[in-house]
């Protein structure tokens, strides 16, 4: 059994920027931060889903993104720090959110911080978003993580994969699929076409066509900051997709306590069985309790048994 710990959308807490460096959409991602999202994500949440995904020692942990707010080259460097603090490259997956793409900054000032963390195996870290798709093979599973960060006009969170990446993953998902893996995809922004236009991710259309030709195990996303279940056609049937809250959200706000995904996989024969507990802080916000637990037989619906 291979155990991999989801979580998303830790949004960091936000450094003091100088005024230069709000002459740009950071201005109004700013201003909304000290106005309001720093009270929706606070360290103290973020602490204890950490501490408990240590308590459970995954095989895995995959990060999907939204690690900073308004894309500050202080942020991206306290992100390094929260990172090789929290575990080794080699043991956290991480893919980008549109906040870690909020404006356009040198990779190596951004997210090239965290190359180690987002390179495919034996690859050296990564230095563009050239390198997307990636992929790294665990004990049967293959984690393809791509990346829909791209930056945007004031008031928009929407994401783009773009037709390269696109028919990248394609043929990445049907290498993968033939080696027998169970292909998990990572993505920032959920592959759906009823999300909101403000935030939706712009070619969902392109990408499920993709997975009723190749398919793929689960697609696992962040950005709307809560525990949500869908599922797009596969060419064997369903395929679940998986939203997970943030990582940060404070008890009290609108998104309810932080949360994160345990997924325990394991082979069912010719196919994967996929049980999925959901994880909640507790009232000491010290660690995480059980909140419910899915079940998904491969392209199978799922059944919630707890």
């Amino acid at each position: 059994m291979f155990t991999l710990a989801h979580l998303s959308d830790p949004h960091l807490p936000m450094p003091q920027a100088s005024p230069v460096q709000l002459l740009n959409k950071r201005a109004t991602g700013y201003y909304n931060w000290w106005r309001h999202r720093v009270h929706l994500h606070v360290p103290e949440a973020l602490a204890g889903i950490v501490a408990d995904i240590k308590a459970q020692k995954p095989d895995h942990i995959a990060l999907t993104g939204d690690l900073v707010n308004v894309a500050l080259p202080q942020e991206f460097r306290r992100a390094a720090g929260w990172l090789a603090a929290f575990d080794t490259p080699d043991r956290i997956t991480v893919i980008p959110g549109n906040h870690d793409a909020y404006v356009p900054i040198p990779w190596a000032e951004s997210m090239g911080l965290w190359g180690a963390y987002i390179a495919s195996d034996g690859e050296p870290p990564a230095a563009s978003f050239d390198v997307f798709p990636t992929v790294r093979r665990r004990d049967g599973i293959a984690l393809i993580g791509l990346s829909t960060g791209v930056p945007k006009p004031p008031l928009l969170a929407t994401g783009d994969l773009g037709e390269t990446q696109i028919a990248r993953a394609e043929r990445l998902l049907a290498e993968t699929g033939r080696e027998g893996l169970c292909r998990i995809v990572l993505i920032h922004h959920p592959p759906l076409t009823d999300q909101s236009r403000w935030k939706h991710l712009t070619d969902a259309d392109a990408f499920q066509a993709v997975i009723r030709r190749v398919g793929c195990e689960a697609i696992l996303h962040g950005h709307n900051h809560r525990s949500e279940i869908a599922r797009i056609a596969g060419p064997k049937g369903a395929v679940p997709v998986l939203g997970v809250s943030s990582a940060s959200a404070a008890r009290g706000s609108k998104y309810g306590r932080a949360r994160y995904h345990l997924l325990r996989i394991e082979r069912e024969g010719q196919s994967w069985r996929l049980q999925m507990q959901i994880r909640a802080l507790t009232a000491d916000d010290r660690g995480c309790e059980p909140d419910g637990d899915l079940v998904f037989h491969s392209s199978d619906t799922a059944d919630m048994v707890a």
